[in-house]
């Protein structure tokens, strides 16, 4: 199967590693998709919709065991504020749905953000565009494909 973010890299010559996953819709959080395809959750990196208040809508590209640090965010991109997009806003602006959603290959370019921690692993999962399908890539690989900035916007989760 090729989605769209499939068809990207093979375009860029990017070498990766599909894996599929039996997706159960209540629980579609980057943590059970990690164990799933036999990955820790801090290489399994999930993509956010975010909206800041001067440079509008964004992508965020974190590990699946954090949450959004948005004051980091916001500093690394140039906003005062950000806030991350409702649901109902995601699949219009991205094409893709919730568990599906990849930086690459969006309805529109978005500016990336992508977190620091992405350097620390030899290979990172990210989404291949719809449930049930991940792409296993070299992190300096995702950034060049997505023309990400790096930088520290993750935080540990809180309870």
């Amino acid at each position: 199967m090729k989605t769209n973010a499939i068809r990207v890299l093979d375009n860029l010559g990017i070498s990766y590693e599909l894996r599929t996953y039996e997706v159960d819709p209540n629980d579609l959080a980057a943590e059970s998709v990690a164990q799933k395809i036999g990955l820790p959750a801090e290489q399994v990196f999930k993509t956010l919709v975010v909206r800041g208040d001067k440079h509008g809508i964004a992508l965020a590209v974190i590990p699946g065991n954090t949450q959004l640090d948005l004051k980091a965010f916001a500093q690394l991109s140039e906003n005062r504020r950000i806030e991350t997009v409702s649901l109902k806003e995601v699949q219009p602006l991205t094409g893709y749905i919730r568990g599906g959603v990849t930086a690459l290959a969006c309805k529109k370019e978005y500016p990336v953000y992508v977190d620091e921690l992405i350097e620390l692993f030899d290979v990172i999962s990210i989404s291949a565009g719809m449930r049930g399908l991940q792409i296993l890539l070299h992190p300096s690989d995702y950034i060049h494909a997505v023309k990400g900035v790096v930088g520290m916007i993750s935080q540990d989760k809180t309870t």
